[in-house]
């Protein structure tokens, strides 16, 4: 069956996680033994919408040992994939939790160098009659090698397809996309402060937030917004209605992927019908799940399900 749910990492990751007593400089520390886990913004998404019950591919570049290692994590989690081969080896990044205090610590490697013939291979690739996705999702950083004008692309492509494009990701290159337009956009309150032109200090209430959430959607190509809000939540908006979806309280382990849990919530509810308003609810109770489980293991389709009914039931 053709997966109607396509997700593109630009820059994915091989994440190694462990956890030590207490984090101290100068200082050998006796880790216990490493977790190896799939990375990056769009592959993440495909793994939590894996978890929550949806199809999905992952379309990511790899390259190198670690991108190897990379597929092979992806394979053993059943997922479909498309990759786009690349010079430059993937990176890997390093995550610690100090057990004594519970404090992560994230370690982010530089991305590998898109030479422009891989950047064709990534094009050509989402413009493939084959690929017949419904919904794009790209998300995660931005390597060095893709030009500002990317997105700006991507998003033609999607619009010459009838997809609908969701980006999560920042900077120039985001400006760019909205030239052409975009069906769904989560940015977090700084991402959303720069669009703005907006200080910290003017968007510190949830009022503030829903009046820049209308004003981002009455001044941009955007279909659909959700503003990510950590612990408080999300601001979901059209341009006609703006609500706050509160997040409920819940013991956090991690926070590693609980953005990408989101917007898997999010992506997976609306190719299944619903209205932004619910699907943001669930993308809540993704993101949320996701803070309870420790390194990058994302979220539980049970804890979701469970957080899903809490924040209706407040909500209604």
């Amino acid at each position: 069956m053709p997966h109607n749910i396509f997700t593109l990492t630009l820059n994915p990751a091989l994440d190694k996680s462990t956890t030590v007593n207490r984090v101290l400089a100068e200082h050998k520390m006796r880790c216990e033994t490493p977790k190896y886990e799939p990375g990056g913004g769009g592959i993440n998404v495909a793994r939590a919408i894996n978890k929550i019950g949806g199809l999905c591919t992952a379309v990511y570049t790899k390259g190198g040992q670690s991108g190897e290692l990379l597929t092979s994590l992806l394979d053993n989690e059943k997922i479909v994939q498309k990759t786009i081969l690349t010079q430059s080896h993937t990176r890997e990044n390093f995550i610690v939790v100090e057990k004594s205090t519970n404090n992560q610590f994230r370690f982010g490697m530089p991305g590998q160098v898109i030479s422009p013939s891989e950047v064709e291979d990534i094009l050509n690739l989402l413009k493939d009659d084959k690929n017949n996705y419904k919904y794009l999702v790209v998300s995660g950083s931005t390597p060095s090698g893709i030009k500002n004008d990317f997105y700006y692309e991507v998003s033609s492509i999607a619009k010459s397809k009838n997809a609908k494009l969701i980006l999560d990701t920042s900077g120039e290159a985001l400006k760019e996309a909205l030239k052409v337009g975009i069906y769904f956009f989560k940015p977090n309150l700084a991402e959303l402060g720069e669009l703005l032109g907006a200080s910290d200090e003017d968007l510190d209430t949830i009022e503030e937030q829903e009046q820049a959430a209308k004003q981002l959607l009455s001044t941009h190509k955007i279909e659909l917004l959700a503003v990510s809000l950590g612990a408080f939540g999300a601001v979901a908006a059209t341009k006609d209605e703006v609500r706050h979806i509160p997040a409920p309280s819940v013991k956090k382990q991690s926070t590693v992927g609980a953005g990408d849990c989101m917007v898997a919530g999010i992506v997976l509810s609306l190719s299944k019908g619903e209205n932004i308003f619910n699907a943001v609810k669930y993308g809540v109770a993704c993101g949320t799940a996701a803070t309870m489980n420790p390194g990058t293991e994302l979220c539980k389709k049970s804890d979701v399900e469970r957080l899903y009914r809490l924040i209706q039931e407040r909500t209604l």
